[in-house]
């Protein structure tokens, strides 16, 4: 039975806008790595992140910024279908995201109910 997991990714926060053929190479490497997901019918959804956001408090105080640790910040997550977190983590390999020197945190999701 498969069950599902979220691969969230994360990158350094930068002000640097890639170059056109910087973008177009990441299109083409995220198209295949999402291809390669959804051809397997193992795909449920995928979001980007903007590196810019306010964080809400429970005291109910905003303040205008992203979460940053290590100097990482999620920049986008993916939701797939797997046998188990190996087998999410061997598709979790292959990433682009890996590539450009960010992370992959791989976690089962808890169906609401």
């Amino acid at each position: 039975m498969l069950k599902e997991f979220m691969l969230l990714f994360r990158m350094q926060p930068s002000n640097t806008q890639p170059t056109a053929e910087q973008i177009a190479t990441m299109h083409q490497q995220w198209q295949k790595f999402i291809g390669l997901i959804a051809s397997q019918a193992k795909l449920v959804n995928v979001s980007r992140l903007a590196f810019d956001g306010i964080i809400l408090s429970n005291n109910q105080t905003t303040e205008d910024k992203i979460f940053v640790e290590n100097n990482l910040a999620i920049s986008g997550n993916l939701t797939l279908k797997a046998t188990d977190i190996k087998e999410a983590e061997q598709i979790a390999k292959l990433c682009p995201v890996l590539l450009a020197g960010g992370t992959v945190e791989i976690r089962p999701t808890i169906p609401m109910k």
